[in-house]
């Protein structure tokens, strides 16, 4: 069975007989997966992560699988900023990066106070500029930090900001579609968190709550995850794709049988189609609400 249904909802967010497609296998490797499907209208394409085999890949409906960028630095989470520049985590040098249209790239965070970042894993960007990202891994002896954090960078780059240094892993990190609520997982303690937003750009910390356990028998843990206009977040969660209403209800599952959804995103025409990946696999569903679209407000698309 593909879909899972907890509630009727389930079948208003996708079809209880949808299929899902392989679009390719054979990534990933030993120590790090496939990840980062970011989804570019403009181009007609999906961008993703082979972060073992440190490369940058695309798919395209036309020409299917094929090579964007080696070597990636190991990049992890892919985004774009109000421009449309690419923006990633990088795993082996420990920074978030931004690329541009032309020249070098430009780095965006790569220490906190002087000392090196662990190893950024995913990011998003808001309708103001701003960028929020998470940094998992410590402690670990290969890392200088004693704590992960989750960050936020200033729109015009000159100020990093940590606000939350309390989770175990930090990974997957959301938007609700008025921004007024910010979500961050916890790998380790498999479970989402939730903060009301300020005027500030930061969360209020004193309305930190646990907005789902997604915990299980079966394999998967909370990883990458997206939004849709509805509120309905998507996370990997035990046993395939959680789908959780705004209230932090569990819907249903969409059931893929890999050991992990290592992350999810939006596309396609209709921005209806859920790319995911999983440790070695990219994969697509087709859904009946679209996605929250990226803030590309200063292009034109």
């Amino acid at each position: 069975m593909t879909i899972e249904a907890n509630s009727e909802e389930m079948e208003c967010v996708v079809s209880l007989e949808q299929e899902i497609t392989e679009l390719g296998s054979g990534f990933g490797g030993g120590r790090w997966p496939c990840e980062g499907p970011l989804w570019y209208k403009d181009e007609g394409h999906l961008l993703y992560s082979d972060i073992e085999n440190n490369k940058r890949m695309k798919w395209s409906p036309c020409s299917g699988i094929s090579l964007d960028f080696e070597p990636s630095n190991q990049a992890n989470g892919l985004t774009r900023d109000l421009q449309g520049r690419l923006i990633a985590c990088e795993h082996k040098t420990r920074r978030i990066v931004r690329y541009e249209p032309e020249g070098p790239v430009t780095v965006i965070a790569n220490n906190y106070k002087g000392t090196r970042l662990n190893r950024p894993n995913d990011t998003i960007v808001k309708s103001d500029g701003t960028i929020y990202f998470t940094d998992p891994g410590a402690p670990d002896p290969e890392l200088d930090l004693d704590f992960s954090g989750v960050y936020r960078v200033s729109e015009d780059l000159g100020t990093l900001t940590l606000f939350l240094k309390d989770f175990v892993t930090p990974n997957g990190i959301a938007f609700s579609p008025d921004e007024s609520i910010l979500y961050v997982n916890d790998t380790r303690r498999q479970h989402i968190r939730a903060f009301d937003m300020q005027p500030n750009g930061l969360p209020a910390l004193a309305s930190d709550r646990i907005f789902c356990d997604l915990s299980g028998e079966r394999p998967g843990v909370p990883d990458g995850m997206k939004v849709d206009i509805e509120g309905n977040v998507y996370c990997g969660g035990s046993g395939g794709i959680w789908v959780i209403n705004s209230d932090g209800n569990h819907l249903g599952t969409i059931v893929h049988g890999q050991d992990a959804t290592t992350n999810v995103a939006f596309g396609g025409n209709k921005n209806q189609t859920l790319f995911f990946t999983t440790w070695t696999t990219l994969n697509s569903i087709e859904l009946n609400i679209p996605g929250v679209p990226l803030n590309l407000s200063l292009i034109h698309i």
